[in-house]
């Protein structure tokens, strides 16, 4: 295993910062990612921060975490959270710990929210604390 954490954004999240900021916050996700950076270094871990608006890129991304021994994933999959049986089954099949990551409480938000596929197969989720929900993510990962 390797002191490396994959942190996996998807669909729309490149727009952190200009989407809905009221729902979202005001942060990008480059600002997010330097906090990690920075926190990760504190914890001796390192980060890999990607981001994609498709699907398979995420499952890929799965399945190289497990190949190149990562740590763990911190996955916030979006919109994919609630329709994506790709992403339970990628997840399903690695034995890389996987923590849902999401900026706002899915559970205040509209019933379709409700669901979570990605929270079916993770080892965790947090929700609702924002950009530093990610934080608190990279925290359990470092615990692992």
């Amino acid at each position: 295993m390797t002191d490396t954490v994959y942190v996996l954004n998807g669909p729309n999240l490149n727009l952190l910062g200009v989407r809905e900021p009221e729902i979202y916050g005001a942060d990008t996700l480059d600002d997010i990612a330097g906090r990690l950076e920075d926190r990760a270094k504190e914890l001796g871990l390192n980060i890999e921060m990607r981001q994609s608006n498709h699907e398979g890129h995420l499952c890929d991304w799965l399945h190289e975490a497990q190949a190149e021994g990562a740590k763990a994933v911190l996955l916030n999959a979006g919109a994919l959270t609630h329709t994506s049986l790709a992403l339970y089954d990628a997840i399903r099949s690695v034995k890389t710990p996987v923590i849902e990551v999401h900026l706002s409480n899915p559970h205040s938000r509209e019933a379709y929210r409700h669901k979570s596929y990605v929270a079916m197969a993770a080892l965790g989720t947090i929700a609702g604390f924002g950009a530093y929900g990610y934080e608190l993510a990279l925290e359990a990962a470092a615990k692992l």
